[in-house]
C-alpha cells in the first residue's frame, strides 16, 4: 500500500494526489473562513462520506468547546439525538502532567446537545484547535449515521490535547445539515474546508 501526499500544500487548492488514491476519489465541496462568526454551517447531500478539516479554529472567549450538531430539517433545529463515546491524550507544556483518559463528560448518551470536539480551547493569539471529522452516508432513510473526528488543541491550561470521539446520530431521517460552533462566544478565526466521498 503506498502512502498518499496531497500536493500544492494548501486543502482548499488541491489539485491531486500522489499515492494510491485519485483526486475523483474525494472532491472539494466548500470551504468556510471564520470571522468573529457565532457559527459555520454546511449543507450535507448524497455523498456516502464526508470530511471535515479544522484549520487553526481560534475562540473568541478563554476555555471554550469546539462543537457541532445535525439538523434532519433544512437547518430549521439543530438538535438530532447522539449517541457518542470519548477519549484523549494530554501532555502539559510545563510537563507536570499527561496521560490518556476515557473522557466520561465529553460523551453523550441520547442527547440533542451539541457534541464537544475539543477541550477547553485558550483564546490567546497562539492557541487554537485543528482537526477532522467524517460523517458516513447521512442521507440514509434505513441506517442510524456514524461519524469520527480527532481534533488537537491547545487548551487554555498551556497543554496539548488530542481528542477522539465516535458516535453516531439515532435517527433513520436523512441529515441535511451540519452547525460548527464554539461553546460559548465566537469563532474568532479559522477555517473548515468540507470534501465529499462516494
Amino acid at each position: 500500500m503506498s502512502l498518499i501526499r496531497l500536493k500544492n500544500n494548501a486543502l482548499d487548492n488541491l489539485t491531486s494526489f500522489e499515492g494510491s488514491a485519485s483526486l475523483g476519489d474525494m472532491v472539494f465541496i466548500s470551504s468556510a473562513v471564520a470571522s468573529a462568526s457565532s457559527s459555520i454551517e454546511f449543507t450535507l447531500g448524497d455523498y456516502k462520506e464526508y470530511k471535515f478539516f479544522f484549520v487553526n479554529m481560534h475562540p473568541a472567549t478563554d476555555d471554550v468547546f469546539f462543537q457541532f450538531n445535525f439538523s434532519s430539517d433544512n437547518g430549521s433545529n439543530y438538535n438530532v439525538t447522539k449517541t457518542t463515546t470519548a477519549f484523549y491524550s494530554f501532555h502539559q507544556e510545563s510537563d507536570a502532567s499527561s496521560g490518556l483518559t476515557y473522557w466520561s463528560s465529553g460523551d453523550l448518551a441520547q442527547s440533542t446537545g451539541f457534541q464537544r470536539l475539543t477541550q477547553g480551547t485558550g483564546n490567546n493569539n497562539d492557541e487554537c484547535v485543528s482537526g477532522v471529522m467524517q460523517i458516513f452516508n447521512p442521507s440514509s432513510t434505513t441506517f442510524v449515521k456514524h461519524f469520527i473526528s480527532n481534533c488537537c488543541d491547545y487548551t487554555s491550561n498551556d497543554m496539548n490535547t488530542n481528542a477522539y470521539f465516535a458516535g453516531y446520530a439515532n435517527t433513520t431521517s436523512a441529515l441535511t445539515n451540519i452547525k460548527f460552533q464554539m461553546s460559548s462566544g465566537n469563532i474568532d478565526d479559522g477555517k473548515i474546508l468540507m470534501f465529499g466521498l462516494n
